[in-house]
């Protein structure tokens, strides 16, 4: 069961190019406003979605006991990294060695897990 963080006044905003070219890096940023980045509630997901297929998670980072946690899924590992920027409310995933097959909608979310 996922359970989604998200109220009325908690949003996402992610940005980054609209296009990469194949070898390249990529770099997007999810912009939290209602709710600080370092809350120790809530974990951060990066997500993308392929056109015609489900979701597939890229990982997630979190604050606890006062230091960050990242977690990926081992097929991504040695290609993502999740970075957190606290002056920025920000966590930004960077995807490197880009392919065709890496084509698809990014977008990231956060959820409760107290």
């Amino acid at each position: 069961v996922l359970h989604l963080y998200l109220t009325e006044n908690f949003k996402l905003r992610e940005t980054g190019p609209g296009e990469a070219k194949p070898g390249e890096s990529l770099t997007l940023s999810c912009t939290i406003s209602g709710d600080s980045v370092s809350s120790t509630r809530a974990t951060w997901d990066w997500f993308r979605q392929p056109a015609g297929k489900r979701p597939e998670w890229m990982g997630c980072t979190w604050y606890r006991s006062g230091r960050w946690n990242t977690e990926y899924p081992s097929s991504l590992q040695s290609r993502t990294t999740i970075t957190q920027d606290t002056s920025k409310n920000q966590v930004s995933l960077e995807l490197r060695s880009l392919t065709a097959a890496d084509t698809g909608t990014y977008y990231c979310s956060g959820r409760d897990t107290q």
